[in-house]
């Protein structure tokens, strides 16, 4: 029986169409939320989680093949790989994620998370809506993948905490690795702190390919025969240089430049930010349990700022551009073609061993009780098989699809085992319940003790962070 939403003569604008039509009967309109009537608080959570690591799968995971998988459905649909049985009482999961499976009674997974049609369908749209929880305004349906991050965005969900929670003595509150997604000049919005100021950014760890143990900070590496006191020497020069500055400018981008340049300083002179980021002092089994691959060993970066106290670590997969013939993609999880060998040979082994690896680290050192941890994305893929730019059914892949997502959390008193949310027979949109981005990031703030979300424009008005969403308290035990 073909599917309500898709005909085989449909082109993908019109298929894009009849999904948000399709939306429409869950609660949408003309790409506008239904109201759900005024916001209610929260009950507070007992005990707020110290730190949080998004794990953000860039390119848009295929929430069927992976956590959503639809046994039953037509094989067009539910592709190639079957679904296991893991140690989680109500989750099933693809064949090549046996090491997560065994993990699975540590996180809860929630289908049925949609753009509701308030997005484009594509990348940067879905970076920003994921990333804030704030639906993308008219600019990313004008301007597309070439959207730059814009001063007045709002904030990542990880400056809003960097924001709220208290400064870390001696590290960033906000660290981002292994990369900045994506390459200039297609830098993906939502991931920066946008109107709230620069000095609650992201501080920048690049990761590499050829070398995963070494890690860099581009803002406070030193140069060649910079030494530490040289550089503590040049501070004084650099702050005699922005106090006269100041009396001649007095624009807030300034002064947030300056916060981050002495926020530099502080992290070159101290000698626990070294230690901090030496990740070739574990033991050499450990790093081989993660893999010791770029993505791996930001996983493994990930626990050791969870270890020292930082509140929010973002992992950005990084791309293996020698998948990009193979999978018609920048060699992420956006598989637009070759779809079911990129997943079996590359990404799912990579995945599965690095993340399984983090969930045991985590658990087995106390610390998953008092970390969030959140599997993310830009959208899913097209639950029917076929990307008509990569070749169609003979291509094997999957398109974009912003309609319907899977994200995982764990950690910080959510009860493992248990799945929030459904979707379709076919894993194209929510079945009764629609669970939108806003929902996911207000989850974050309430694991994260996080109840106050005003802030202070420029001329001193005060607004909200996010007025839109409901945290999903029902995924606590």
């Amino acid at each position: 029986m073909p599917s309500p939403l898709f005909r085989p003569s449909m082109d993908r604008r019109a298929f894009l169409t009849a999904s948000t039509m399709g939306l429409a009967s869950l609660g949408f309109k003309g790409g506008v939320r239904a109201s759900t009537g005024p916001a209610v608080a929260a009950p507070t959570l007992a005990k707020p989680a110290k730190s949080t690591v998004l794990f953000f799968l860039c390119g848009g995971a295929s929430h069927i093949d992976m956590w959503d998988m639809k046994p039953e459905a037509p094989l067009e649909y539910r592709g190639e790989f079957k679904p296991i049985r893991t140690t989680g009482d109500d989750i099933r999961l693809c064949e090549h994620l046996p090491l997560l499976s065994k993990q699975a009674h540590h996180f809860a997974m929630v289908h049925g998370v949609t753009d509701g049609g308030l997005a484009t369908g594509d990348h940067h749209a879905g970076y920003y809506y994921n990333l804030t929880g704030h639906a993308p305004d008219i600019t990313f349906k004008q301007q597309g993948n070439d959207r730059r991050p814009y001063p007045e965005d709002w904030p990542y969900m990880g400056s809003v905490v960097a924001m709220k929670r208290p400064q870390h003595p001696s590290l960033p509150s906000l660290i981002t690795l292994p990369h900045k997604p994506s390459k200039l000049p297609f830098t993906r919005p939502g991931q920066f702190a946008g109107r709230i100021g620069m000095e609650f950014d992201p501080f920048l760890l690049n990761g590499n390919f050829d070398e995963p143990l070494n890690f860099a900070a581009p803002t406070i590496s030193l140069g060649g025969g910079m030494t530490a006191q040289r550089m503590l020497d040049r501070k004084g020069l650099l702050a005699a240089m922005n106090s006269a500055r100041r009396e001649l400018d007095h624009e807030m981008a300034i002064q947030n430049y300056a916060k981050q340049q002495e926020r530099a300083f502080d992290l070159l002179s101290s000698s626990s930010t070294v230690n901090a980021f030496d990740i070739q002092s574990e033991p050499l089994a450990l790093r081989e349990r993660y893999g010791q691959d770029i993505n791996g060993m930001s996983l493994l970066m990930a626990r050791r700022m969870v270890e020292a106290g930082v509140p929010f670590i973002t992992v950005f997969w990084k791309e293996d551009e020698g998948l990009h013939k193979k999978c018609k993609s920048a060699g992420g999880w956006d598989t637009h073609g070759n779809n079911f060998n990129c997943l079996r040979e590359n990404l799912l082994p990579q995945f599965d061993r690095g993340f399984s690896a983090f969930l045991e680290d985590l658990s087995s050192r106390g610390l998953l009780d008092e970390t969030l941890v959140l599997v993310t994305s830009e959208m899913g893929r097209m639950p029917k098989v076929g990307d008509r730019r990569s070749g169609g059914p003979l291509g094997a892949g999957r398109d974009h699809w912003t309609a319907c997502m899977s994200v995982l959390m764990a950690g910080a008193g959510i009860k493992g085992g248990q799945v929030v949310g459904e979707t379709d027979a076919r894993a194209e949109l929510p079945k009764d319940r629609p669970i939108h981005p806003e929902d996911i990031t207000k989850t974050v703030y309430y694991a994260m003790g996080i109840d106050n979300l005003e802030a202070k424009d420029k001329l001193g008005r005060t607004y909200n962070l996010l007025d839109e969403g409901k945290p999903l308290t029902e995924l606590f035990g």
